[in-house]
């Protein structure tokens, strides 16, 4: 990932607490190739001391060419991380969360601050939660008033205790944030969790706990997730910060808590079970055959699965040998990184240019691997290429129909997705040039031109629950303006660049989608994180949250080798071809999620077992020679009882 480093006396090493951790003297724009700031990062609210003047040397450069090495993969005996020695699960750390001790431990920030206790009326208390800490939790209705605030950095806040937050653990903040009475619209609350620098004169860190929109008459809840790389030097403390000044700000039953990832993956194993397997019976007891195959030795072997993996390729990769073994071997779908998007195509006005998508295409038909359309427009304004963004407005529009045109009837029948317009919760470039009706007809327009494609949204930071331009509400109000206007609407995207994911967040992202009935994808993941044992961990959480869930259909990783993604510190495989414990888990997720079956035909003729989605051959063995016969297993919640005629 490309990184400007501006820096005013002091420079901290990045991610030496947490993984999403800044100093105060120096801010950091993380930039894909193509200038797009990281979808991870959002800019805070909280003001932080200004630190002491450091010598500490500054990063080196961050080229994408030259990543920084990773350590040799490790056998897979030692994958498991020993990140969970000495922690409790699930326990809050924050005392008095529900103020049954009134505001006992619990402190302004700002000279003008005052924090008092109220009593949330019964009918307007949160019911619904995704806290599963405890069985039959609701919020206790008591929450504490932080008003007469001077400024954003203003609210209220709990130290934590010395040595209650472990590193390498992940952990959770939960709870209910609201506006107080009178205040107009939305505004952003944030929970920081602040980490004391010691003495020394070091730099205070703060690590990104969660954020919400919040509002006056409604309690919105915060769904936040944070990991440390160290223990703190001095200590820690929960800030809740954000919204202008004078704005009151409401905290009902505020909880950090270690998440534990074993008890989640036991569940999500009986899910899978559920949503993704099914019952078969082999009947081969065709006339008088009964007798003919009873005893007789069976095989079945699951050749491809009905749920999609794919991988996104460029003309560099596809060069590289150890890239193309694990991609053909791992991978069943494709995505080009940037070669389908209208500044790769035509970045001089009139001058059109596939060869790039034509040879990727060629590629991919070789290998068998359908490709998903990624883009046709990108709503953000700063992907707009420049000569787009000089036209007038009626040429501006001939432009737009000008790209379909161009695009898909070459194409035509070729993508089975497109995602139409990309990023439209972070952008409005197309909308506030041509007006809201412009990307219903983006839609309407493909549709007609290639009716065979499934026609996506497609956003980042929605899983992740701490962004509040991109909840799931609002994408889900998003998608119901678009079809409202006629817009055929076939899939939701979500690009799922993640950072310290929480499964019970994602679950939760997922389940409100899913109200939709479109089927949802994660069309761009890539799980960063630079120490490779936690990177394996957090990318088996979100496979496993996404495989689990019944709406998702596929899953697309957005690159895998190192030195050629645009998140380096999320790869699977090594610059030298090796496979990282992230690589080797995803191979060991695939194969969990494949079914194979031995055994012997019972006396009435029949096999049976149980096994995922997905194409078949069995294999039959008898006397007089052997058998093979393909077949399908669907979804269904009753047995599937195929006859075997032989």
């Amino acid at each position: 990932m490309h990184g400007l480093w501006r820096c005013g006396g002091c420079f901290e090493p990045l991610q030496y607490f947490a993984t999403a951790v800044r100093c105060a003297a120096f801010e950091l724009l993380r930039r894909d190739p193509d200038g797009r700031p990281s979808p991870l990062y959002i800019p805070p609210a909280a003001a932080i001391p200004p630190p002491s003047h450091r010598t500490t040397a500054p990063p080196a450069t961050d080229d994408k060419h030259a990543p920084p090495p990773l350590p040799p993969p490790r056998p897979l005996s030692s994958m498991a991380c020993s990140c969970a020695h000495g922690v409790e699960f699930d326990a809050n750390v924050i005392r008095n969360s529900a103020l049954e001790d009134g505001l006992a431990g619990w402190a302004a920030v700002g000279a003008c601050t005052e924090l008092s206790v109220r009593h949330e009326e019964s009918a307007r208390v949160p019911t619904e939660t995704i806290n599963d800490v405890e069985d039959g939790y609701r919020p206790s209705g008591r929450y504490i008033l932080a008003a007469g605030r001077g400024g954003e950095e203003d609210g209220l806040c709990q130290a934590i205790p010395a040595g209650a937050l472990k590193p390498r653990v992940t952990y959770r903040v939960a709870g209910w944030i609201g506006l107080g009475d009178g205040a107009a619209g939305e505004h952003a609350v944030r929970v920081n969790i602040r980490l004391d620098g010691g003495e020394g004169g070091e730099c205070a860190m703060v690590v990104e706990g969660g954020a919400v929109c919040a509002e006056a008459g409604r309690w919105t809840e915060i769904k936040g997730v944070f990991r440390l790389k160290a223990i703190p030097p001095s200590g820690a403390a929960v800030h809740v910060q954000g919204a202008p000044p004078g704005v009151d700000v409401k905290v009902m039953d505020l909880q950090v808590f270690a998440t534990d990832r074993k008890a989640r993956f036991k569940k999500l194993r009986k899910k899978t079970d559920k949503v993704r397997r099914r019952d078969v019976v082999l009947k081969f007891a065709g006339a008088g055959a009964s007798s003919a195959v009873s005893g007789a030795s069976i095989r079945v072997m699951q050749m491809d699965t009905s749920f999609a993996f794919g991988a996104c390729i460029n003309p560099a990769v596809i060069q590289e040998p150890a890239f193309v073994d694990y991609f053909t071997k791992h991978f069943d779908w494709a995505v080009f990184e940037n070669e389908l998007k209208w500044y790769h195509t035509e970045a001089v006005q009139g001058q059109l240019n596939y060869a790039d998508p034509d040879a990727l295409l060629d590629f991919c038909d070789r290998h068998g691997k359908p490709v998903r359309g990624h883009c046709i427009f990108w709503a953000v304004d700063r992907m707009v290429q420049k000569w787009v963004k000089d036209l007038p407005n009626d040429q501006l529009a001939a432009a737009v129909q000008g790209r379909l045109t161009s695009l898909l009837t070459r194409y035509a029948g070729r993508f089975p997705h497109y995602d139409v317009n990309n990023e439209m919760l972070h952008g409005t470039f197309f909308q506030d040039r041509l007006g809201d009706d412009i990307n219903a007809f983006m839609f309407k327009e493909t549709a007609r031109i290639d009716p065979g494609a499934a026609l996506f949204v497609n956003d980042y930071n929605v899983e992740g629950g701490s962004d509040p331009s991109a909840t799931p509400d609002k994408y889900i109000a998003q998608v119901n303006a678009l079809m409202e206007k006629g817009a055929p609407v076939g899939g939701i995207g979500l690009q799922g660049h993640v950072t310290n994911p929480a499964g019970e967040i994602i679950c939760d992202a997922l389940d409100k989608l899913a109200t939709t009935d479109l089927p949802v994808w994660l069309t761009e993941l890539d799980v960063c994180e630079s120490d490779v044992c936690l990177r394996a961990e957090d990318l088996e959480v979100v496979l496993r949250e996404a495989y689990a869930h019944p709406a998702v259909e596929g899953v697309v990783l957005w690159g895998f080798m190192q030195g050629h993604m645009w998140r380096q510190d999320a790869c699977l495989v090594n610059a030298d071809g090796t496979i990282n414990d992230a690589g080797q888990r995803f191979i060991n997720l695939r194969q969990e999620w494949t079914s194979h079956a031995r055994g012997k035909i019972d006396s009435d003729g029949n096999f049976k077992f149980r096994g995922y989605h997905g194409s078949y051959v069995v294999q039959l063995a008898t006397a007089t020679g052997k058998m093979h016969k393909a077949f399908s297993v669907d979804k269904g919640d009753t047995p599937l009882v195929l006859d075997m005629d032989v």
